[in-house]
């Protein structure tokens, strides 16, 4: 149910008194789809929310001419009509933010579903339902860590509680608030309970657990910073060749079935990151359906418990509402920057802004605005750097100095796999990260289908050194050298397309074979193999290390006068165990020291046979 905002100059949202402030009430005039006018608004303001019809549909106000108002309904429209009244309750879309949000599943509004079928009885949205967006009634133990007396300032964490197994929910000061505390209590509350009180300039306010914060503004912090970390996302093609950083920005484009939403699976799945926000924005309902089916079984390698324990799902599938998507990112990112002040790691998963910009470019047109490059709004791709800019390394507010950081993630669904089209453009404007999945790797069965040749990562120098430093001294120049193989591969299959694989030299053929292990022993990786599903950084060197040595030994073996034709005779078994070291066990891995000492004792072997140690 929406509250009544009473202090418009702030988000604080202290404890409210109740009875609420009055409405105002205008008259619908028109009404185009998703898209209410209405006339007699005068005292209204954009982006405040209304209540549309007698039905009572939310609805968002986005454009004002003298007292005529066009709003944006995030509910289905058909039935009301003409002389319907408006209500406007004075306050912007905002989110509550509290104890209960993680583990749960929201639409683009912040309603959560289950309770929303619950109250509804119903499968399906019903219109003008009212739910609280978190439990009211559920009581949390708050455990304080600042004493009565201690001066505060916003951002200070005044205690916190346990939320779930992993995540410990702290709560912080309200931003534009100081002073002294002058109470505080251990125990059970519910979220809308008086928890601690604050002697302000103004007087001494009382708090409650709930934080409200307007969706489209974001939330304030000290200072933002470089990003330097690697996020770990267990899938090899990422942390090797094209890593995203704790606070970066990664664009994944591809045409459909190229293995989009199965990359941010698997990113939301086994990232390193404390928190995971999953934004299902216009996709198939039965992509959210697969979220819900597999995460709550999977278990997070870094605490042992559920990945659901970690998790916040907003889906706005494609048959919800075209309106709400527009909201729903927005929706994802201010939650995620509430779990980053409080210190956290946290990724944010959009799948996809492509539906999300088609919603805007609805919208657009119902307003009449003039159109952009094939029909979206001028003002796509300040909206598309808006929402990327949220995402970074920042010191938080507060007086402990401590850091947090969102990792954003958008999926993005070009037309025919083009990526010349607008939201792809203004994505890569803003984000560091070009995951390119290719159509014809998919069509290969090669997964995931990230062409080598297109994708980038402009984090390359810092993970670089990250990796050298903390992993192994040569993981750059491992990289590097993995990189220009398959490149220098590109180069000959041109040749070999044109006059045949036996045209090439020697030194071309073996240049061609470490390539071909590089993808298909390397590069390519089984999602639902219970193994292969996540390799460290560790296990991850140790697989480019056995690829690379094996090019090593086997240049040398020809230098010392080996054949092509012996050495690929010579090294059968050892290369199919190569092949099959995607499977080894993390628990297992001293087994790659094995297999690499194979692998210089059989080159030896082949040496021996038919090198210039005969001579």
């Amino acid at each position: 149910m929406l509250k009544k905002r009473l202090d418009k100059t702030s988000y604080n949202q202290p404890i409210k008194p109740k009875g609420g402030t009055s409405v105002k009430i205008g008259r619908i005039v028109k009404v185009s789809g998703p898209l209410v006018t209405a006339e007699g608004m005068e005292d209204a303001n954009i982006q405040d929310i209304c209540r549309v019809g007698h039905l009572g549909l939310i609805g968002e106000i986005i454009e004002m001419r003298k007292d005529i108002a066009s709003i944006q309904v995030y509910e289905e429209t058909s039935g009301i009509g003409p002389g319907e009244p408006v209500e406007t309750t004075g306050e912007a879309l905002s989110v509550e933010l509290a104890p209960g949000i993680v583990s749960q599943m929201f639409d683009g509004i912040q309603r959560p579903l289950n309770k929303f079928k619950e109250v509804s009885q119903s499968d399906f949205l019903v219109r003008g339902t009212n739910v609280d967006a978190l439990d009211r009634e559920k009581e949390w133990e708050f455990i304080p860590t600042l004493a009565v007396g201690q001066e505060v300032e916003a951002g200070d964490i005044i205690g916190y509680v346990q939320e779930t197994k992993v995540v410990q929910h702290k709560i912080m000061v309200p931003y534009g608030v100081k002073g002294k505390l002058t109470k505080v209590e251990a125990g059970n509350f519910k979220i809308e309970d008086t928890v601690y009180q604050i002697e302000t300039e103004s007087g001494v306010r009382d708090f409650n657990l709930i934080q409200r914060w307007p969706v489209r503004r974001g939330r304030p912090y000290k200072v933002k910073k470089n990003t330097e970390v690697p996020m770990l996302t267990g899938q090899r093609v990422i942390d090797t060749f094209f890593p995203v950083t704790k606070g970066g920005a990664a664009a994944v484009p591809g045409p459909f079935g190229a293995g989009k939403t199965v990359v941010q699976h698997q990113i939301a799945k086994w990232a390193d990151v404390d928190i995971v926000v999953y934004v299902g924005c216009g996709e198939r309902g039965n992509e959210m359906t697969d979220v819900l089916n597999e995460f709550p079984e999977l278990i997070d390698p870094t605490t042992g418990e559920s990945i659901m324990e970690r998790t916040i799902l907003i889906a706005n599938t494609s048959n919800m509402p075209v309106a709400a998507r527009e909201a729903s990112i927005y929706t994802g990112i201010t939650i995620a920057e509430y779990f980053r002040d409080m210190g956290y790691n946290v990724a944010i998963m959009a799948d996809s802004t492509s539906r999300w910009a088609e919603a805007l470019r609805e919208m657009s047109g119902r307003l009449e605005e003039m159109p952009g490059d094939e029909g979206y709004p001028a003002y796509l791709g300040s909206r598309i750097a808006e929402y990327y800019e949220r995402a970074g390394r920042v010191e938080t507010l507060g007086s402990d100095g401590r850091e947090g950081t969102i990792t954003a993630i958008g999926a993005v669904s070009p037309p025919g796999g083009d990526t010349s089209e607008p939201v792809t453009q203004n994505t890569l404007r803003v984000a560091k990260v070009f995951w390119g999945l290719d159509a014809t790797l998919a069509q290969k069965r090669h997964f995931p289908s990230m062409n080598w040749l297109t994708s980038y990562s402009l984090y390359d120098p810092e993970v670089g050194k990250y990796m050298d430093e903390n992993v192994h001294a040569n993981w750059s120049e491992y990289v590097q050298h993995a990189m220009n193989t398959l490149q220098e591969e590109a180069s000959l299959e041109e040749i070999v397309r044109l006059v045949g694989l036996e045209s090439l030299s020697e030194r071309d053929r073996l240049t061609m074979m470490t390539a071909k292990m590089l993808r298909e022993d390397f590069l390519q990786q089984n999602a639902f193999d219970d193994v292969d599903t996540f390799t460290s950084r560790e296990k991850q060197y140790r697989m480019l290390e056995l690829i690379l040595t094996f090019e090593k030994e086997a240049r040398r073996a020809m230098k010392l006068g080996s054949y092509y034709a012996e050495i690929i005779d010579g090294t059968e078994d050892v290369r199919d165990r190569i092949a099959r070291s995607k499977y080894i066990p993390e628990s297992e891995i001293a087994r790659f020291d094995e297999i690499r000492e194979q692998i210089k004792t059989d080159i030896e072997k082949t040496i021996q046979h038919g090198g210039m140690t005969h001579a």
